[in-house]
């Protein structure tokens, strides 16, 4: 089976491109290094050529609500009309779990945008939506530089990034789901706490300061990242990511 990962070089993107080689499947990444430019829709026509699923697990880290929307509406629209036209099967797009319980975060509503985008499209589709990868607290403490990381109050299920990948990779092989089964990580974590170990066990010194996002503090802290009922369940917890990944 030929199936094209757009973002297929990120965080959860390469697991993708592991899994579907391992089982087998005949793989597309698409990128710029290889012609194709999903914000433009340049390439993708050629690209997408005997392609049977698409996975998108693109990402843009940006704060500004606009930006982050215009990415995410606009590369799913270039890769649902480029699939159509090309008789793509199988929509599967990368989402957040809880992304409709903390409106007041306007990377959510991007993300909301794009479920609809992908939703609304003509070809059969399916979202999973995932909890926080263990990179997320490095990314929240690399997102402002200096000597103090500022970091939101937010209970959540980290979710190894390997077996996000795997999942995804095994439900772009399947049939469209719509709305496919969550996934999250074994354990519920307290991300204050994940960023103070993840500096620990680089060494590093430095003073988190706690806070609450405007108008997603009492979401955040009150549980609206976690799954909703039943979800598939990730066996690696953050401590023993963090092990792998620290290891001298």
């Amino acid at each position: 089976m030929r199936i094209a990962v757009a973002g297929g070089t990120g965080v959860v993107g390469r697991h993708v491109v592991d899994a579907l080689d391992r089982a087998g499947h005949e793989v597309a990444v698409l990128t710029r290094g290889r012609g194709v430019d999903v914000a433009t829709g340049d390439g993708l026509d050629a690209a997408l050529d005997g392609v049977e699923a698409v996975v998108d697990t693109l990402n843009l880290m940006n704060l500004r609500e606009k930006a982050v929307t215009e990415f995410f509406t606009t590369t799913s629209r270039h890769l649902l009309e480029a699939g159509r036209r090309a008789g793509v099967g199988h929509h599967v797009l990368l989402s957040i779990v809880g992304v409709d319980r903390a409106p007041g975060y306007g990377y959510y509503r991007a993300k909301l945008a794009q479920e609809a985008v992908v939703r609304s499209g003509d070809v059969p589709w399916s979202v999973v939506r995932a909890t926080q990868f263990h990179e997320f607290p490095g990314q929240v403490l690399g997102a402002i530089p200096g000597p103090v990381g500022i970091v939101p109050r937010m209970r959540c299920r980290p979710v190894a990034a390997a077996e996000v990948g795997d999942y995804l990779a095994e439900v772009a092989a399947g049939p469209a789901m719509g709305w496919a089964p969550e996934i999250a990580g074994p354990r519920e974590e307290q991300l204050v706490d994940m960023a103070h170990r993840l500096l620990r066990a680089q060494g590093r010194r430095r003073w988190v300061l706690p806070v609450d996002f405007p108008g997603t503090g009492r979401d955040f802290r009150g549980g609206a990242m976690l799954p909703d009922g039943e979800a598939r369940c990730g066996v690696v917890t953050f401590d023993e990511w963090l092990a792998d990944v620290t290891v001298p």
